[in-house]
């Protein structure tokens, strides 16, 4: 996605970041390339903007005129410049959003956060991720110093995207929309002594690989890091919505966040 964090603790970080009005930068975007075709690249000015120093760490991105936080994770911050590699969905705010003109454009931008944390002592690195993990993987390669090997489940050529001589397995998704990493961890052979394995990607692919690191495994909680990023495409998608007009409405007539939201959802169909 999102090329960002979690949705498992995604919603819930959208939830606190908007009812706890985290901090907020004016953002300008500066420029716009179309790495590939379900991959837009947005570089934007964000003063103030400081980086955790996290190699996957992510900012909240607020559109133009909407209210909603999305997570992207941080592709390069250089001073005030801030790069973000966005994934093209089928539908989505931002995804509308970024698939026009969008230069010029000024959306805002929360603070970094990041959870990337191999423990002392690691003797090597697995990175598990589709299309949406991509930048923060081309972060970690390029900074990590662990024997470090990649599976990259990704619909595009990306060539040239990850760090030259990045020991990387490149997968096809099953269909558009889908993801069968978990199936793909499953059949991993593991190095010999500690590590840590760092996914991120589909949500219900996440959920079922947390189930075999913990049962099957049997890794510590500190020896990986899994985070699904979006969910798959239902067979039943919720009605395209607007959430601007619901938002001012809900905020002129007093109401609470839990109430806009729960408008909201009901205006989707959700």
């Amino acid at each position: 996605m999102l090329a960002g964090p979690p949705v498992g603790t995604g919603a819930a970080l959208a939830w606190v970041a908007m009812t706890a009005r985290a901090q907020r930068y004016n953002a300008v975007v500066t420029r716009r390339e179309q790495v590939s075709a379900h991959l837009v690249r947005l570089t934007l000015s964000v003063p103030g903007l400081e980086s955790t120093g996290i190699l996957d760490e992510w900012v909240g991105l607020v559109v133009p005129g909407q209210f909603q936080v999305r997570y992207y994770t941080v592709r390069s911050l250089d001073g005030d410049d801030l790069v973000l590699d966005v994934v093209l969905h089928d539908v989505g705010l931002v995804t509308e959003w970024v698939s026009g003109d969008c230069v010029g454009d000024s959306p805002e931008v929360t603070a970094a956060q990041g959870s990337f944390s191999p423990p002392p002592g690691a003797a090597w690195l697995l990175l598990v991720g589709d299309l949406t993990a991509m930048p923060a993987m081309a972060r970690i390669c390029a900074a990590s110093r662990l024997a470090t090997r990649v599976w990259a489940e990704v619909p595009d050529d990306l060539t040239g995207y990850l760090p030259d001589g990045t020991d990387v397995t490149w997968l096809e998704p099953p269909a558009e929309g889908r993801s069968r990493l978990a199936e793909v961890v499953e059949g991993i052979e593991w190095p010999d002594g500690d590590g840590y394995f760092w996914m991120a990607g589909e949500s219900a692919q996440m959920r079922a690989i947390r189930k075999h690191l913990m049962r099957e495994r049997r890794l510590p909680n500190a020896a990986y890091d899994v985070m699904g990023y979006w969910r798959a495409v239902s067979a039943r998608q919720p009605r395209v919505v607007d959430p601007g007009p619901i938002w001012r409405a809900g905020q002129a007539a007093g109401k609470s966040d839990e109430q806009i939201w729960a408008e909201y959802d009901e205006a989707r169909g959700g």
